[in-house]
């Protein structure tokens, strides 16, 4: 993986059903070779999230390293309630498992070297074609990035899953170990907050 930029958007492998338990099985009995696979499949896109909340390639790199050690720690017991053959081995996603890793990772980091107040933006009409735009538009001269960079680690977090890596607001929730209902609030205020900045940098559109 180069570290030295962000990584290239190719998407992973789409895993058939119980794919992702034949693959935790192997985990499971120490074949290096699956964890090869699973680095081959889903590091680059992990890379690639972690590196959105983060800005920092060195440690986008080292959050996936742990999270993909993790998995090789936990593979037993994951295996082991995903046991192929039954029913449960088609509902694994190791993406979806290492997506929540890393984002827990990534926001634990985060809250330990952040020095300015994680202050809560008060719920207001929730302007999301104008997030929609500010992110499209202003991604060119970086300035949403910046301003992305500025939100709340849980915040950023939200906006990076929904826009950036595209999932959806349930696969999202899932990422952040948050019910439905909760991660569409905290996406809520994080458009909020993303419009209040940029109101206050006077260029609102």
């Amino acid at each position: 993986m180069n570290a030295s930029s962000e990584p290239s958007t190719s998407a992973p492998r789409t895993a058939g059903p119980g794919d992702d338990a034949a693959l935790a099985a192997r985990l499971a009995a120490r074949d290096p070779a699956a964890l090869r696979e699973v680095i081959a499949c889903h590091a680059a896109a992990l890379h690639r999230a972690c590196y959105r909340m983060t800005a920092d390639a060195h440690e986008a790199e080292d959050i996936v390293q742990e999270a993909c050690l993790r998995l090789w720690d936990q593979a037993p017991k994951i295996a082991a309630r995903h046991p192929i053959g039954n029913q449960a081995a088609a509902t694994l996603r190791l993406g979806g498992w290492l997506q929540r890793v890393v984002t827990n990772l990534a926001i634990d980091r985060l809250r330990r070297t952040r020095r300015l107040s994680d202050g809560e933006v008060p719920d207001s009409a929730d302007e999301a074609p104008l997030a929609d735009t500010l992110i499209e538009a202003g991604e060119r001269d970086g300035t949403a990035r910046a301003l992305i960079m500025a939100l709340p680690e849980r915040q950023r977090a939200a906006i990076v899953l929904t826009y950036y890596e595209e999932l959806s607001n349930a696969d999202a929730a899932e990422a952040m170990e948050m019910n439905i209902k909760a991660f569409e609030s905290l996406l809520h205020r994080a458009r909020a907050a993303l419009r209040q900045a940029w109101t206050a940098q006077g260029d609102a559109p």
